[in-house]
């Protein structure tokens, strides 16, 4: 159940088109489905403004299959994060319209189109091998509906990479840095820019980076005021959080 079914059935009872038990059918599975393994919670978007988002990863390809055709009875869209190829081979048989994001690792049902903000999410990494989280984030701010600007190997070594791309990163409202090894370019863009800046450390780097230890680290004790951090290669929470931010 979404607002725009509630709103539907509110209508149709009081148009007369919807009998009262025809409507308490409808709402039967208001505000979850309980499959047993999940409880689908269809009241998130009435919350919080955004439908419930999967987590693949250690989930069964038959619990996302019964995931998703729950949710698939419904006018929201369908996000699968952390999913695998093979898991998307599985599913798209049953879900005709079920794209997958490869660099990205994401499945979406695009149920309904959301219109973007005027302004744009810039996604800067600070190397190459970053670009898997980076699209995590990206992809997600866009399926969200938002228009992405994306800035890759961008980093500290090379900072005339950056530079030349200013003009472009402030005209965006907020910006999701990811690094991996020290996580400095963060605390640099924190500092050029007059907008919120979420950072993500990655696993990227040689044995003393930790595995993504040392930039979150770094990130946390960064200089530059109006940074704010994420957990370790976290690209689906940086791009949720950047999307509430450009929404609002």
């Amino acid at each position: 159940m979404d607002a725009g079914e509630l709103k539907k059935i509110l209508k149709g009872i009081s148009d007369g088109s919807v009998s009262i038990d025809e409507a308490m059918e409808k709402l039967r599975n208001f505000p979850y489905s309980d499959l047993g393994f999940a409880r689908i919670d269809h009241h998130r978007e009435l919350r919080t403004g955004y439908p419930e988002i999967v987590y693949c990863a250690g989930k069964t390809p038959e619990q996302v299959r019964a995931i998703f055709t729950v949710m698939q009875e419904h006018e929201n869209n369908i996000i699968g994060t952390r999913a695998g190829k093979e898991l998307f081979e599985y599913i798209s048989p049953f879900f005709p319209d079920a794209l997958y994001h490869d660099v990205a690792r994401i499945i979406s049902i695009q149920k309904k189109r959301l219109t973007p903000p005027p302004a744009r999410i810039a996604v800067i990494t600070a190397g190459t091998s970053d670009i898997p989280v980076a699209e995590e984030a990206a992809v997600t701010a866009e399926l969200l509906g938002n228009n992405v600007l994306r800035i890759y190997d961008a980093g500290v070594a090379g900072i005339h990479r950056l530079v030349d791309k200013l003009p472009e990163i402030r005209e965006c409202r907020v910006a999701i840095v990811i690094a991996g090894m020290e996580g400095a370019l963060a605390s640099v863009v924190g500092g050029l820019v007059n907008m919120p800046v979420i950072a993500v450390p990655t696993s990227i780097g040689y044995g003393a980076s930790f595995q993504g230890i040392s930039a979150l680290l770094a990130m946390l004790t960064s200089c530059a005021a109006g940074v704010t951090v994420v957990n370790i290669d976290n690209g689906f929470g940086a791009g949720f959080s950047a999307s509430r931010i450009n929404r609002m």
